[in-house]
């Protein structure tokens, strides 16, 4: 960036509009899995307004996509949690918590198949009634990262981490 390039000011507001709804047996946040990897089998439906249907075209050939929402039964915004994985509060930029400054929430969750404008999805750990600000499609040679860290969770077992995402 030059010296005499404009600088652009933060915006007062950033509006989103849902272009649909999940629908999905999960209707009580205390006992919804947490993360799709913990709701494995878990069916649901996102049914996408008539005017978007049309973009719906070619998701077909997918086996999994990225959904994006709003956290909408998330609470206020908090700048620690303590994380399903821990017992220790943590960043909420270092979690996944819904109780963020903006509550947008991403999931992957398996294509099963479309019905018009309906997407069968399974893996859901999103609520019933949920709004759906975007899809879309999960590419391996875009979204699939190796050798990676994971913070802090890094130290959480798997079977721990399995109980817990299940709300056993």
């Amino acid at each position: 960036m030059t010296d005499d390039a404009p600088v652009q000011s933060k915006p007062d507001m950033i509006a989103f509009s849902p272009i649909g709804f999940v629908r999905s047996p999960n209707t009580d946040t205390s006992a919804t899995p947490i993360q799709p990897v913990y709701a494995k089998g878990i069916r649901g439906r996102i049914e996408i307004f008539d005017q978007y249907t049309e973009a719906l075209e070619d998701l077909d050939g997918f086996s999994y996509i990225h959904v994006l929402y709003y956290f909408h039964r998330a609470g206020p915004a908090v700048l620690k949690v303590k994380p399903f994985l821990d017992d220790v509060a943590r960043g909420t930029f270092a979690t996944r918590s819904p109780r963020r400054p903006n509550a947008i929430g991403l999931s992957i969750v398996r294509l099963v198949g479309r019905e018009d404008g309906v997407l069968l999805v399974e893996d859901v750990d999103m609520l019933d009634g949920t709004p759906v600000l975007d899809i879309k499609p999960y590419v391996p040679r875009f979204d699939l990262r190796e050798q990676v860290r994971a913070g802090w969770q890094d130290a959480v077992d798997e079977q721990t981490a399995k109980r817990r995402g299940r709300r056993e």
